[in-house]
């Protein structure tokens, strides 16, 4: 087996055993913790596929997790309340079955990232950057302006969404939802990158010009790859809105965006896997320094700064000596 096998073959098993052992050490606290990881993991990873293999630099991901979050939201308030959610004859009174809500929640976020990303895809470099982050502020202040969904205070949802056979107010039960929504992802985009498509999509992003010689429209594979990230992230986002039971405009704010593509640079760019080390060691040092101190950023910037100095393929790399953009 090769040291980028060995390592993620690792982190799998850790994965798999954490909750138990958890348990057993008296330590519940650290399941919770472990899927709001997963989670962004899976958002970070998400952003990989547009910032590590097409070199779309977005800085309006966080809208997608915000509308995934935000559709969860809706459902189960209309749900709870026995209101419609639209009007006469399309009557449908929301819902609170994760078997609904989570595809509906990445399907809406995938429509939102088709639209802007149709829209955004027709510039590059920095003119994309900017039309990305004003499409993602553009919907924050949208949903802060929804008074009946609580507006800059936010929505909370009265528990977390039911799902056949699984109790997901279970902590480990939860988990392993997450989980399985995270590896799910990571074995399609994996498969995805190494096809002919994300040939293309990669190719795109080394030199669009020279595809566009060959005879290929790129638009359209950018444009896929902008919806399939986009409605992934949606995932996270409808699985974050159960984690915390909450849901705000903060989701979409250009902030978060920024934080997953730490997240992306820290693990590795181009490795799927990358993102996933990144958000666990993000948000862990995130974590622990702001018990010591509520300037935990402080701490923060030098360690980001000798990773990019010292790990120039981000952490996974320099455990792998994986050279990223290999799926």
């Amino acid at each position: 087996m090769t040291r980028k096998q060995i390592t993620i073959c690792c982190g799998a098993l850790f994965l798999v055993f954490l909750p138990p052992v958890a348990l057993l050490g008296g330590n519940p606290y650290l399941i919770s913790l472990a899927s709001r990881i997963i989670i962004y993991a899976l958002a970070a990873a998400s952003l990989d596929l547009l910032l590590g293999y097409g070199a779309m630099i977005s800085l309006g991901h966080a809208a997608f997790v915000g509308v995934g979050a935000y559709t969860v939201a809706i459902l189960h308030f209309h749900s709870a309340a026995a209101e419609p959610l639209f009007s006469w004859p399309f009557l449908y009174a929301g819902s609170n079955n994760a078997l609904l809500t989570l595809p509906l929640a990445t399907l809406s976020a995938a429509f939102a990232a088709l639209i802007i990303g149709a829209l955004s895809l027709r510039t590059t470099g920095m003119h994309f950057i900017m039309i990305t982050l004003a499409f993602a502020q553009m919907l924050y202040y949208f949903f802060i302006s929804l008074e009946k969904y609580g507006g800059d205070d936010g929505l909370s949802l009265a528990a977390r969404n039911s799902l056949l056979g699984v109790n997901l107010g279970n902590s480990s039960h939860f988990y392993y939802l997450c989980l399985v929504a995270l590896v799910l992802f990571l074995i399609f985009a994996h498969k995805l990158v190494n096809s002919r498509f994300g040939l293309v999509v990669r190719g795109a992003g080394n030199n669009d010009r020279r595809i566009k010689g060959l005879g290929i429209h790129s638009y359209r594979y950018k444009l896929a790859t902008f919806v399939i990230a986009g409605g992934s992230a949606g995932l996270a986002g409808a699985l974050l809105a159960n984690q915390t039971e909450f849901v705000s405009p903060g989701l979409m704010h250009w902030t978060l965006s920024g934080e997953l593509m730490v997240m992306v640079l820290l693990g590795g760019l181009g490795t799927l896997f990358g993102p996933v080390l990144g958000a666990a060691v993000f948000l862990s040092l995130e974590t622990t320094l702001a018990m010591y101190s509520e300037h935990w950023m402080i701490y923060m910037g030098p360690f980001l700064v000798l990773t990019v100095i010292f790990a120039k393929r981000g952490l996974f790399g320099f455990l792998t000596g994986d050279k990223g953009k290999n799926g």
